[in-house]
């Protein structure tokens, strides 16, 4: 199940999403989400969150679906190349895996007791905040992670319910609804989305919304369903591509720019030219890929 830029655009709801996700700590005073490259060496900041106006910790958060060995280095290495950038800020990381055994072996002594690093296990964190907050919408989005298939069957309405009947923004229930069913459609991947939503008991035209638009990177798409990262998103879910290379094309050059930053000439000018079997690999590449000349390179 790939989560790594949902999961990003999740956290850049704001205080609480960081707080669900970073096993309870909270924000003090306002922050920006946002993402950062590093020019000295060809590395991306995908989670960094920011005090504005005041001298709080500045956050880089990690998100590691899969056990990486090296994944806390790499975090160090951010912390440090970014701190050196500055040196009048308080800069702290954020390592964020399913399970304990998912922490990297090495360096030792990351924990309680080290306060330039910290480890959160999802998994364990998440089942005990839903015994404590069962109607939060900003916990009730991350489900799909960590529920099983029949759990997510039974409670979808409810999940839905908590997310649509929240006293929260309007946009922030767009976009947390677009992710419960974006994440709903990578967990059953057989099921079509009218399936999914008769799950949900909702016909809701998500697809219609701003939210859902963005997560799903739409180009010109016509058909039941207006969304598709890789041309039918993820195999089941059924619509027409209005001028299938046209919407390949828009769809990674939008995914490209949120995961990368803004598109060079020689990126776009390459992605122009390229056929539709050259646009599938990139678009099933963008999600392993480090940095975009190592995506474009494939």
């Amino acid at each position: 199940m790939k989560t790594d830029i949902s999961i990003y655009d999740f956290l850049a709801l704001g205080p609480e999403a960081f707080r669900i996700l970073a096993g309870g700590k909270k924000l003090q005073g306002p922050y920006q989400f946002r993402s950062e490259t590093l020019k000295n060496i060809e590395r991306r900041i995908d989670g960094l969150c920011e005090p504005i106006g005041h001298n709080g910790p500045a956050w880089i958060v990690e998100f590691q679906i899969e056990r990486k060995p090296a994944a806390l280095y790499n975090l160090l290495t951010k912390i440090g190349l970014f701190g050196e950038t500055q040196p009048h800020r308080d800069v702290r990381g954020l390592l964020i895996v399913p399970r304990q055994a998912d922490q990297p072996a090495q360096p030792q002594g990351i924990g309680s007791n080290c306060h330039l690093l910290d480890v959160v296990y999802l998994q364990d964190w998440l089942q005990t905040l839903f015994q404590r907050e069962p109607t939060n919408p900003f916990l009730a989005v991350l489900a799909p992670l960590i529920w099983t298939d029949k759990e997510l069957r039974t409670q979808a309405p409810q999940l839905w319910r908590t997310i649509s009947e929240a006293d929260i923004e309007p946009v922030h229930r767009e976009r947390l609804s677009a992710l419960l069913e974006y994440w709903f459609i990578e967990r059953f991947r057989t099921l079509s989305l009218t399936e999914i939503r008769n799950m949900f008991q909702t016909l809701t035209p998500l697809q219609e919304t701003r939210a859902y638009q963005e997560i799903f990177a739409e180009g010109e798409i016509e058909g039941e369903i207006k969304g598709e990262i890789k041309g039918e998103i993820k195999g089941e879910i059924k619509g027409e591509i209005k001028g299938e290379i046209k919407g390949k094309r828009h769809g990674l050059l939008r995914l490209i720019t949120r995961r990368f930053g803004p598109l060079p000439e020689w990126a776009e000018e390459r992605i122009n030219k390229a056929d539709g079997d050259q646009l599938d690999a990139w678009l099933d590449g963008i999600l392993d890929a480090e940095t975009l000349e190592q995506l474009l390179a494939t």
